[in-house]
């Protein structure tokens, strides 16, 4: 019995192999559940932790990052949290006047630009406080 045993693993193991092409991970925005996770990166990039003295051009990912967030909070708080609805807000209004003051190609640290990539390092803090005051949703 062992033997016929053996044999029908081999045979399903096998069989494993040509089951097709893996799935792919569903593209898209991340869940809900994943925002404390996101919040936890971005607030470990340069860009947060230094903004006075980040090169303007050079913040252009995290900026790009950030601006998904808004969103997620959004979703997140579902019509249920109109602070965390509020901080969102306020994140999205710092990544338009980064966006607004072109500075994407400023190459020096200083003026608006550094005051916006503040902005945005100010209301991803108030956002991460909300978010992280509230257990997480799904």
């Amino acid at each position: 019995m062992g033997g016929a045993l053996l044999v029908l693993v081999l045979v399903l193991a096998g069989c494993g192999n040509e089951a097709g092409p893996a799935p792919k991970p569903q593209a898209g925005a991340p869940g809900p559940d994943a925002l404390p996770t996101k919040l936890d990166a971005l607030s470990a990039d340069q860009c947060y932790a230094s903004p006075r003295t980040q090169l303007p051009k050079g913040c252009e990912k995290y900026v790009t990052e950030v601006a998904n967030v808004p969103g997620a909070a959004r979703k997140r708080a579902d019509d249920r949290d109109p602070q965390l609805v509020a901080e969102a807000a306020k994140l999205e209004q710092a990544v338009g006047s980064f966006r607004a003051t072109g500075c994407t190609t400023v190459p020096a640290a200083g003026g608006p630009c550094s005051q916006a990539l503040v902005d945005i390092a100010g209301a991803l803090t108030g956002l991460k406080k909300q978010v992280d005051a509230r257990p997480t949703s799904g």
